[in-house]
C-alpha cells in the first residue's frame, strides 16, 4: 500500500472515531438531562418545530416527554419546566439555583448583560436592590407613584372624550398613557400626546414586541450566530434598539447637566447619584452604561407589557359586556362618579379585582417568560442539570394550568371568586414570574391596571362596532410575546 494511501486510511479512521466519540459523549449528555426529541446537527429541532407554533410545540413536548424535557433551538439546548407544580418548585423552592437570566439573542448582544433584566451575578444583585429601593421609596418630589398613575388616567379620559363616541384603535391611546407613567419615573417628565418623537419611540417598541414573536424573531433565537450577518426584518429590531437607546442616553445628558444630588427629581437623578457615591469602589457596577441599559429595560418593559395587558382587558370586556355591567355596578357603589380610582377602593371591588386578574391570566402576555439559567450544577426531579443550562419556565403553561383554573381557555372571573363572592387568591397567578427574577416593577403594573380599567369604566360603556360574537380573542402572533388583535372601539359616555 502506498504511504498516501495509508496516511488518507489512518486519517479516515480518525475522523470516524471522532464523530462517533462525540456522538457518544452527546448521548451520554443527553442521558443524564431529561428527555426530549433527538436533534439533527446544527438544525436541532427546527424542522418539528415548523408543523407547530412554538408554544403548541411545547404542549406536544409535554404530552410525549412529561413536564421536565429538554430541546434544541438550532444548535442551543434548552430545558423547558411545563405546569404550576414543577414551576413553582424551580422558581420558588429552587430560588436561588434557577435565578441566572438565559440567553435572549435579539438582546443579548446589544445589552451585553448590562441592564437590570438581563444581568446576572453581582452586578445583577446589585441593580435590582438599588432599583427596588428606589421604586419603592419613589414618593419623592411633588407626586408619589400612585398620583402620577392618576395624572395619567386623567390625561387618558379626556383625550377619549375627544372621539365622541366614534370607532377609533386604542393601540397608542393606551401606550402613550403607560409610558408616560414609566417617563414620570424614570425621566421626571410626562410627554405631549401629540410629541411626535415620543409617538415614534412607542411604534418602534410595539414594532420589537411583535418582530420577536413572529418568525424571524424566533429563527434569530435559534440561529443569531449566522443571521446576524444577514439582511432581514430582524435587523430592524437592533436599529429600533439603537435609537430607543439614543433617546435614554439623552435624557441621561440632560439631567447630568443640571444634576442638583440634595434634590432628586427622578430615577436617573437617583441613580446619578449612587455612580459618584460608589465611584471609588472597584467592585460597583454603576457605571453609564449600566445606568442607561437598566433605564432602557424599565422604560420598554414598562410600556409595552401593561399597555398590552390593557388592549387585550378592552376587547374582553367588549366581549363580555356582562362582566362590563357588573364592573359598572362595583365602581358606582364604591368609587361613585366624581373621583377618580384610588388603590385604596381595590379591597372592596372583589368582582372587578377578579376581571383584572382573570385578564392577566387570560392574555398571557409574556407566554414563555424571560429564559433563565442555572447558576450551578444540580439534580432536579431525577436529572442532572449542568450550571449554565438554559431553561424556559412558561408561564402560560402556569396561567393555563388546568389543575388550578378549571376550563383554562375560557374567560372567567370566577377563577377568583370563592363562593361568596370574595376575592380568592391563586397561587398559580404567575404573570409577573415568580421567585428572585420576579418582575421589578410588578407593584406598579398591578397599580396601573387597576387604575386605568376603573377609570375607563367609570366613565365610559365600551361598545364594538362588530357583534361581540365575532369578535377574536386569539392573538395573531405568539411566541415571545402573545401581541393582542387590532380592533376597534366605540367609548359611549356614561
Amino acid at each position: 500500500m502506498e504511504l498516501w494511501e495509508t496516511l488518507l486510511l489512518l486519517l479516515t479512521v480518525c475522523i470516524s472515531a471522532s464523530v462517533l466519540l462525540s456522538a457518544w459523549s452527546q448521548t451520554a449528555k443527553r442521558r443524564q438531562l431529561p428527555p426530549g426529541p433527538a436533534p439533527l446537527p446544527i438544525l436541532g429541532n427546527l424542522l418539528e418545530l415548523r408543523a407547530y407554533n412554538i408554544l403548541t410545540f411545547f404542549k406536544e413536548l409535554r404530552d410525549r416527554y412529561g413536564p421536565v424535557f429538554t430541546i434544541h433551538l438550532g444548535p442551543r439546548r434548552v430545558v423547558v419546566l411545563y405546569g404550576y407544580e414543577v414551576v413553582k418548585e424551580a422558581l420558588v423552592d429552587h430560588a436561588e439555583a434557577f435565578s441566572g437570566r438565559g440567553h435572549l439573542a435579539t438582546v443579548d448582544d446589544f445589552v451585553q448583560g448590562l441592564g437590570i433584566a438581563f444581568a446576572n451575578g453581582e452586578r445583577w444583585r446589585q441593580l435590582r436592590r438599588f432599583t427596588l429601593s428606589t421604586l419603592r421609596n419613589f414618593g419623592m418630589g411633588r407626586h408619589s407613584i400612585e398620583e402620577r398613575i392618576q395624572e395619567e388616567a386623567h390625561f387618558l379620559l379626556e383625550e377619549i372624550r375627544k372621539t365622541e363616541g366614534s370607532a377609533f384603535d386604542p393601540t397608542f391611546f393606551l401606550s402613550r398613557s403607560v409610558s408616560n407613567v414609566i417617563c414620570s419615573i424614570v425621566f421626571g417628565r410626562r410627554f405631549d400626546y401629540q410629541d411626535q418623537g415620543f409617538l415614534t419611540l412607542l411604534a418602534k417598541i410595539n414594532e420589537n414586541f411583535v418582530g420577536m414573536s413572529g418568525a424571524s424573531g424566533q429563527l434569530y433565537e435559534m440561529f443569531s450566530w449566522i443571521m446576524k450577518f444577514l439582511p432581514g426584518s430582524h435587523q430592524q429590531l437592533f436599529r429600533n434598539l439603537n435609537d430607543i437607546c439614543d433617546f435614554v442616553s439623552e435624557r441621561v445628558q440632560v439631567n447630568k447637566a443640571s444634576l442638583d444630588p440634595d434634590n432628586p427629581r427622578d430615577f436617573i437623578d437617583c441613580f446619578l447619584i449612587q455612580i459618584e457615591k460608589e465611584s471609588k469602589n472597584p467592585s460597583s457596577e454603576f457605571h453609564l452604561k449600566t445606568m442607561v441599559m437598566t433605564i432602557l429595560n424599565l422604560f420598554v418593559a414598562g410600556t409595552e407589557t401593561v399597555s398590552s395587558t390593557l388592549r387585550f382587558g378592552l376587547l374582553i370586556l367588549m366581549k363580555y359586556p356582562e362582566v362590563q355591567a357588573k364592573v359598572f355596578q362595583e365602581i358606582d357603589a364604591v368609587i361613585g362618579k366624581n373621583r377618580l380610582p384610588a388603590v385604596e377602593s381595590r379591597a372592596q371591588m372583589p368582582y372587578t379585582d377578579a376581571v383584572i386578574h382573570e385578564i392577566q391570566r387570560f392574555s398571557d402576555v409574556i407566554p414563555m417568560n424571560l429564559p433563565h439559567a442555572l447558576t450551578k450544577t444540580m439534580q432536579f426531579r431525577g436529572y442532572t442539570l449542568p450550571e449554565g443550562t438554559n431553561v424556559f419556565p412558561l408561564l402560560t403553561s402556569v396561567l393555563k394550568d388546568p389543575g388550578s383554573f378549571p376550563e383554562p381557555e375560557k374567560f372567567n372571573p370566577g377563577h377568583f371568586l370563592d363562593e361568596e363572592g370574595r376575592f380568592k387568591k391563586n397561587d398559580a397567578f404567575m404573570p409577573f414570574s415568580a421567585g428572585k427574577r420576579i418582575c421589578v416593577g410588578a407593584n406598579l403594573a398591578r397599580m396601573e391596571l387597576f387604575i386605568f380599567l376603573t377609570a375607563l369604566l367609570q366613565n365610559f360603556t365600551l361598545r364594538s362596532p362588530v357583534d361581540p360574537q365575532d369578535l377574536d380573542l386569539t392573538p395573531p402572533l405568539s411566541g415571545f410575546a402573545n401581541i393582542p388583535p387590532t380592533y376597534q372601539l366605540c367609548a359611549l359616555p356614561r
